[in-house]
């Protein structure tokens, strides 16, 4: 047993082992009693300690942090776009551009704040007074002034101000679900558990920010601040990095690699038309800013802006709202999704689905607090009333219960005890309401539940007057009680091995087990005594209650598996209700669950492999969830983590998507949560998915659209280096085609729906670059085309005696004429757009096309067009020779989707 100074000197070893020491022992190694410390030792401890808060994070400054949001490539894009455009005079383009930047850097500023706030709602969760034991008097205190060695009292509606070691304690039940996950409130006692005992296992304990729902108790205080429970979870918190998600990642290479392929470009054809080809250094110079201009995707930033943004819209109506933009776009290519139980999975509404009398079993239909349902034998439906055990059963349930039934506007509700409300739903189904059971027979005394008795009794008069005393509570306790046994055809002996086969069984499907018994008898004194209970009870059902999955997120996990990914529950919850809960929603069937006390006991090589083998893990702390995590991301996998409790916010944080729930969610897990469920309902995150994959798609349809446009301008001014020609396009056409025309055709595809199958694919490889090769051959090909088009337009033009303008005229107009065409093509990747639907499908399309058509005959027509980017007038047998240039492109594209798609090719790129 440690003393006060081994307490005081080896904290580490203390804070383990609390839980395992007697109250004795707590109160001789902290050297203080029920009378609590006197002021003077207080003060001398919090020197000691420090204050009973949690140490607030070291953060960057303001300016730092906005000035981080520029190291980003796809700001550099448009940043050395803009440099550009100012470079050629340019000057609106060049500050739409850093507008652009500017509104970027502001946006992921705010975000930035918002998440770092997730610290701040944690600390938020402690309380600021605290009901305290000093000079042996009752005062109230500031929470942060609290000091081990403090002995606190603790009420119904309290929140729980430090690590406390129970010594006394009156039927406290304390809301644990922040911070274990527990999804019912854990009743307390003052008793000592194993050393190595679980966070929901330990029954002595009270941690600081969790809530008292019922009862009384006092507790001396054995942690404070930064070493309470909650406290460790704020370090964690603090010390984990925000994953990059693995569409930045592409686009970051995507970015770094054509960056270079563009400088080391722009090099070449400079030293080649300088030395090679004798031009004047400062004429290459304005050529290899045409070629650079030509190159740069100015447009990607922003498109990619709009389509996550839409994105973020579509999935809001589904209710997922988005705090991180990228996130959006990352729920697609999760591989992995690790889902809490309790809300997410179920129901939250406690359900009896098994009621076991001497004789029979029944089934009970319907979920929730709805009273609607019915009894059945092996799928038969019965009339309890037939059946007098199990209509005495739920008449006992009904009448020795505190809960309370309500409905509001269609909503059935349960007021008190979850399992309680249970009961009376039971009760509803087969028509035997509490109102009724209380006009009926109404209740003379009680004995209250208290959790060192574990049971409840209440004594009640019937119809005609005669006297009944009904007990519920733990089946152990409750047969103890019983000396006899309602069955079909009346009272028997007590067959205890029967019924505790029946336990086994019932409890192996995952259900928590509750036994109803009476008496028809009166009290021995006016009053209901605990000598009353003692005996003579005839026992008359188990109950079998659960908290049911949602019927949606069953379909919806079926869902996710069929488009590959793996879904891995982790909950609070014991072993036996995590695996029955999982085989109905065919997670981890026929595997065993992993409990947090193994994978304590596990190394981190050993984790990674079992975390992909093993789906189900209960009894998880906070450092369990977090390694999970990291070892199914190092294992490769992208994972997205639900959760809702304060527990849960360092492994929302450390995921690639942290999902947290609206409803029933801590502000702590929002605040580190990318996305939060408005409905807490796990079938709102396989939408999300979908949702991600649509804007990963049109993203890629995208590029696959905006890059051939890039390369075959870049490819029309090599060309003119090459062969010693007038630069067909100059850098101010140019920038009208990318900026304008191209940016206003590509943002139609954000709008595309989703491709079908979208969801029985496989997820895409993390690595997977942002270009596949058979991605590189389509943009080669369709540059080829469009810089066929727009370089055989200029020459021809040239040699019929056409002037240079009208040839740059003829280019431009054959580029955006083939952008338009190629358009269409882009709507499928590899399926025909000859029909109806590929031609009509998207209206946005329709009207971007509408739209580029009328820019580019005001660049066409419109003096000022003229005089701004040196533009002519064409005839209506040019606009002819144009669309020439487009068809080529379109027809092309299409013939060549025709032959990939009789090739094994097709089911490599069946999907974007």
């Amino acid at each position: 047993m440690a003393t006060r100074s081994d307490a005081f000197r080896q904290p580490e070893t203390a804070a383990l082992t609390w839980h395992a020491m007697t109250s004795a022992e707590v109160e001789q190694s902290l050297s203080t009693s029920d009378k609590g410390l006197d002021t003077a030792e207080a003060g001398k401890r919090l020197l000691q300690h420090g204050p009973n808060r949690l140490a607030a994070t070291r953060k960057r400054s303001v300016w730092m942090r906005l000035i981080m949001q520029f190291h980003n490539i796809l700001l550099y894009v448009m940043m050395g776009s803009a440099v550009i455009t100012a470079f050629l005079g340019h000057w609106v383009d060049t500050g739409v551009l850093m507008a652009a930047v500017i509104i970027n850097a502001i946006i992921g500023f705010i975000q930035e704040g918002k998440a770092e706030s997730a610290l701040d709602a944690i600390r938020g969760m402690l309380s600021p007074h605290a009901t305290v034991v000093r000079d042996g008097l009752v005062r109230e205190v500031d929470a942060a002034d609290l000091v081990p060695g403090d002995v606190v009292q603790l009420v119904s509606g309290d929140r729980v101000p430090a690590d406390l070691r129970l010594i006394k304690v009156r039927e406290l039940r304390v809301e644990e679900a922040a911070l274990t996950g527990e999804s019912l409130p854990v009743e307390k006692s003052t008793e000592h558990t194993p050393a190595d005992a679980s966070l929901g296992d330990r029954h002595g304990m009270a941690y600081s920010g969790t809530l008292v729902v019922y009862g009384q108790a006092t507790g001396v205080v054995v942690e404070t601040g930064g070493r309470t429970e909650l406290g460790k979870i704020n370090q964690m918190l603090s010390g984990i990095d925000q994953m990059q998600t693995p569409l930045l990642r592409q686009v970051d290479k995507f970015g770094r690699l054509l960056a270079l392929v563009i400088l080391a470009l722009s090099a070449a054809t400079f030293v080649l038309g300088v030395w090679l080809r004798g031009h004047p250094p400062s004429e290459m110079f304005m050529m290899v800013v045409a070629l650079a201009a030509s190159a740069i995707p100015e447009g990607l930033p922003a498109i990619m802006t709009v389509t996550l943004a839409l994105g973020v819209q579509r999935m809001a109506r589904r209710h997922a709202i988005v705090r991180r933009l990228p996130a959006v776009e990352t729920l697609g290519s999760v591989t992995v999704v690790c889902s809490d139980k309790t809300g997410t999975l179920t129901r939250n509404e406690m359900t009896v689905q098994r009621v076991v009398c001497a004789g029979h079993a029944f089934n009970v239909g319907g979920v929730g607090y709805a009273p609607v349902g019915d009894l059945s034998i092996d799928g038969r439906i019965i009339d309890s009333q037939h059946y007098p055990a199990l209509a005495l059963a739920i008449r006992a349930g009904v009448l020795c219960n505190d809960a309370r039934l309500r409905v509001e506007d269609d909503l059935w509700r349960v007021e008190g005890d979850p399992t309680e409300g249970a009961l009376l739903v039971l009760g509803g189904k087969v028509g035997f309401t509490q109102d009724a059971g209380e006009l009926a027979w109404p209740r003379v005394d009680s004995i209250p539940f208290e959790s060192e008795h574990r049971f409840m009794a209440t004594c009640h008069r019937d119809a005609d007057g005669a006297p009944w005393i009904f007990v519920k509570g733990a089946q152990e306790v409750i047969l103890g009680m019983c000396n006899r046994q309602l069955g079909h055809d009346g009272e028997h002996p007590l067959d205890v091995d029967h019924w505790r086969r029946m336990a086994t069984d019932t409890a192996a499907q995952g259900l928590r087990l509750l036994a109803l018994a009476c008496k028809q008898a009166a009290p021995a004194h006016d009053r209901l005594t605990f000598s009353d209970v003692e005996q003579g009870y005839t026992l008359l059902a188990l109950v079998g209650i659960i908290d049911p999955p949602r019927e949606e997120a069953i379909a919806a996990v079926g869902e996710c598996h069929h488009a590959g990914i793996r879904v891995k529950m982790i909950t609070g919850d014991h072993a036996e209700t995590a695996k029955a809960i999982g085989a109905q929603l065919a997670i981890g069937v026929g595997k065993p669950a992993l409990t947090g006390a193994e994978i304590a006991l596990i190394s981190d090589a050993d984790l990674r492999r079992v975390a992909m083998e093993v789906d189900v893990f209960a009894r998880a702390s906070p450092e369990h969830k977090l390694r999970l995590v990291k070892a199914l991301q190092e294992d490769g996998q992208v994972v997205a983590m639900t959760g809702d409790g304060v527990n849960d916010a360092p492994a929302l944080k450390r995921a690639d998507v942290g999902v947290s729930m609206g409803l029933k969610g801590t502000e702590a897990a929002k605040e580190a949560s990318d996305v939060v469920l408005a409905n807490d309902n796990f079938a709102t995150i396989a939408a999300a998915v979908r949702e991600g994959r649509v804007v990963y798609d049109n993203l890629k349809k995208f590029i696959l659209f905006m890059l051939p446009t890039n390369g075959g301008e870049a490819l029309v001014v090599i060309a003119a280096i090459l062969f010693e020609l007038a630069l067909p396009l100059s850098a101010a056409q140019v920038l009208w085609i990318n900026l304008v025309t191209s940016s206003t055709l590509g943002l139609a595809l954000a709008f595309e729906p989703a491709e079908s199958g979208i969801m029985r694919r496989r997820p895409r490889p993390p690595a997977e670059p942002l270009l596949s090769g058979f991605f590189v051959w389509r943009v080669v090909m369709v540059s080829v085309l469009m810089m066929t088009g727009a370089l055989g337009l200029f020459l021809w033009e040239l040699r019929t005696g056409s002037s240079v303008e009208t040839a740059r005229t003829m280019a431009v107009n054959a580029v955006v004429m083939a952008e338009m065409f190629y358009l269409f093509n882009s709507r499928y990747v590899l399926a025909p757009v000859t029909n109806v639907r590929g031609l009509l499908g998207n209206r946005y399309v329709l009207v971007a096309v509408a739209f580029c058509v009328l820019l580019q005959l005001a660049f066409t027509h419109t003096s000022v067009m003229h005089s701004i980017f040196d533009s002519t007038h064409l005839t209506p047998l040019e606009w002819l020779k144009v669309l020439g240039a487009g068809l080529l492109v379109f027809t092309v594209a299409e013939f060549e989707k025709f032959v990939i798609r009789r090739t094994p090719l097709a089911t490599r790129v069946a999907h974007v």
